[in-house]
């Protein structure tokens, strides 16, 4: 966000939790002003949404008032992948924290009519998404999660699109995977191998993918979509 803004010529605020390992530098070199605030990444949430009133700003969260546009942002991937595959039959591997790109990639192959069976990819034991499969969605007591530096964009203990994604997941014929630190830095550690450099969390959707090639066979058009720098 602070990177569109400051090419859109925008001003940014961007609200963190302050415990997270860079605090807000990244953000900050884009030019954003940072609040930071203790607690949890839900924390965190709460407080934009207070800023972003407080300001008369307009408030850039995914559950916010651009949550159609955030949406539909989210699945221009979907576009491409599906001009480069020709509409065959895929696996997507997704990681999932709030499980917004994971809505928005099945909205956008239902669109365009394309079977593709979503994989989401978050922290093991550290998001209702993963912990929820295979019943209802749930919330996580937020004492339960644990953060570190690696697995920081995964964890949550309340998906904001979580119930919409366990349904998204489900109607693809899809399933939900978890990933412990281990495995994301692994993951990372091989893509760095070939020129590829996303940060340890970005890597889940590899990590899910390499996990369930040991005890399942693998064939067809597998997509492995990495995020974060």
């Amino acid at each position: 966000m602070a990177t569109a803004c400051a090419a859109a010529g925008l001003r940014c605020t961007v609200v963190l939790p302050a415990e997270w390992s860079d605090g807000g530098a990244a953000a900050a070199t884009a030019g954003a002003d940072i609040r930071l605030v203790h607690g949890v990444y839900e924390d965190a949430v709460d407080e934009s949404h207070r800023v972003a009133d407080t300001l008369g700003a307009l408030d850039g969260n995914v559950d916010g008032p651009c949550k159609d546009t955030i949406l539909a942002g989210h699945g221009h991937v979907v576009d491409a992948l599906h001009r480069e595959l020709g509409g065959a039959p895929a696996a997507l591997w997704i990681p999932v924290g709030n499980g917004t790109t994971t809505v928005a990639a099945h909205h956008r192959a239902r669109l365009l009519d394309w079977p593709v069976a979503l994989h989401a990819v978050g922290s093991s034991g550290n998001n209702p998404i993963v912990t929820s499969r295979p019943g209802p969605y749930r919330t996580l007591p937020s004492h339960d999660v644990v953060t570190t530096e690696h697995n920081e964009p995964l964890v949550n203990w309340h998906a904001l699109h979580g119930p919409e994604a366990l349904t998204a997941i489900a109607d693809s014929g899809g399933a939900v995977h978890a990933a412990d630190d281990d495995e994301l830095l692994a993951a990372q550690a091989r893509l760095g191998r070939y020129g590829v450099n996303p940060n340890a969390a970005g890597s889940a959707a590899l990590a899910g993918l390499l996990a369930h090639a040991e005890g399942t066979p693998v064939g067809g058009n597998q997509i492995v979509l990495l995020t974060g720098r």
